[in-house]
């Protein structure tokens, strides 16, 4: 992790930008407020230039809607992250996020410490959506334990590192192995869980209530 996290609050309220410029400021230097927006025309002007790590992206804006920014950021800046930040629960509109491509997605309404913690998963290059993705396979291992399936070694070592609630840059770590290959081992997890990809777990996840919007 390189600090400072620099970042392009997208959100229409001037009063949630101040609150959230604050709130990162006192973490110790940590996060750099690099520009902000108020809507998705500002948003979209500001990208081709600003030198941004993560992106903390509202779903409402007034001229549209931060699904347009996504995919904007996707087509043309593929390695800037994204991480959502909003009171939207609406499941359609997350799902349709979430296969866009962002990196996370977190309500307006969890404490400072977490938003601290989702921002360095998604800056890291993980995914946090209410809880890290290696949370989100051991809860959708359990909820489909009544299945016949077969784990390698190594698979069984990371789903039992799931279950102790690390983090795929902890679970690296503690098997001596880059985050790729651990990226890796749980798609070959998520196939023999019947889903193809992070999109896929994160879906199930949303609909059976292991992510709570």
């Amino acid at each position: 992790m390189n600090y400072p996290v620099k970042l392009l609050i997208v959100e229409d309220h001037p009063l949630v930008r101040a609150g959230l410029s604050l709130t990162l400021s006192q973490d110790s230097g940590k996060y750099v407020i690099a520009a902000e927006a108020g809507s998705v025309a500002e948003a979209l002007r500001l990208l081709p230039t600003v030198d941004a790590d993560v992106v903390l992206l509202d779903i409402m804006l007034p001229d549209g809607t931060g699904l347009e920014i996504a995919r904007k950021i996707r087509s043309t800046r593929p390695l800037l992250k994204i991480l959502v930040l909003s009171a939207e629960t609406d499941e359609d509109m997350i799902l349709q996020l979430v296969e866009s491509g962002v990196d996370g997605f977190v309500s307006k309404n969890i404490p400072p410490v977490e938003l601290y913690t989702a921002i360095e998963y998604v800056a890291d290059g993980a995914q946090y959506f209410g809880k890290d993705i290696s949370k989100i396979i051991r809860d959708v291992n359990n909820a489909r334990s009544n299945r016949n399936v077969k784990f390698t070694e190594r698979e069984n070592e990371i789903i039992a590192l799931c279950a102790e609630g690390l983090a795929a840059k902890e679970i690296a770590s503690r098997l001596f192995i880059s985050i790729d290959t651990v990226n890796a081992h749980k798609y070959n997890i998520f196939k023999k869980l019947g889903i193809n990809n992070s999109v896929e777990l994160v879906r199930y996840a949303i609909k059976h209530g292991i992510i709570k919007l």
